[in-house]
């Protein structure tokens, strides 16, 4: 079986694409196969390069079905990146800000013990909100409200509040966090 206009002899079930493998099923017919003038001048390659021309090699080949294939798709992926990119900065900024918050609040919370663990002596009971203060960050120390009500009593309640810096632009305070601890006041009275 000839394929008219190719002088390629047996297009079967061996030929991939717009070539015709020289080797495989079906590749030829009655033990006619591709010889060497009839693949020159089909532009077939017998190594099942595909259709190239006449006279290319399967290196040329290569190249070119390359630069036909994805040549208007070059860069594309730097576009999408780029289209992408918004989102991550803003999943990042939001994983930030969840962990400022959370330092913020054990923070609180370290200055709420201090105070209260300051507060419940009797001899230091004056200074337990500069003690809470002194018992956390700087940045902290200074967005810190503490207030320490109790003793003389049988016990002593500390109350810090923090206020979240935002990381978002145009976002003043994320908002407030409130922290109390409580501690048994001294007997040594």
């Amino acid at each position: 079986m000839n394929v008219p206009g190719t002088g390629v002899a047996g297009a079967g079930a061996g030929s991939t694409g717009a070539g015709v493998r020289g080797t495989g099923a079906g590749a030829t017919e009655a033990g006619a196969g591709p010889t060497g003038a009839d693949v020159a001048g089909a532009g077939v390659e017998p190594t099942g390069a595909g259709v190239t021309g006449a006279g290319a090699g399967p290196r040329r080949a290569g190249r070119l079905r390359r630069l036909r294939a994805g040549g208007r798709d070059r860069g594309s992926a730097a576009v999408e990146y780029l289209g992408f990119l918004p989102l991550l900065l803003l999943v990042a900024l939001a994983g930030v800000q969840l962990g400022l918050a959370a330092y913020a609040a054990q923070q609180a919370g370290t200055a709420a013990r201090a105070a209260a663990r300051t507060g419940a002596q009797s001899e230091r009971s004056a200074g337990a909100a500069q003690a809470g203060k002194a018992a956390v960050s700087d940045w902290v120390g200074k967005r810190a409200d503490i207030g320490v009500a109790g003793c003389p009593g049988s016990t002593v309640t500390a109350t810090v509040t923090v206020s979240i810096p935002s990381v978002f632009p145009g976002i003043g305070d994320f908002g407030p966090v409130h922290k109390s601890a409580t501690m048994p006041c001294d007997d040594s009275d």
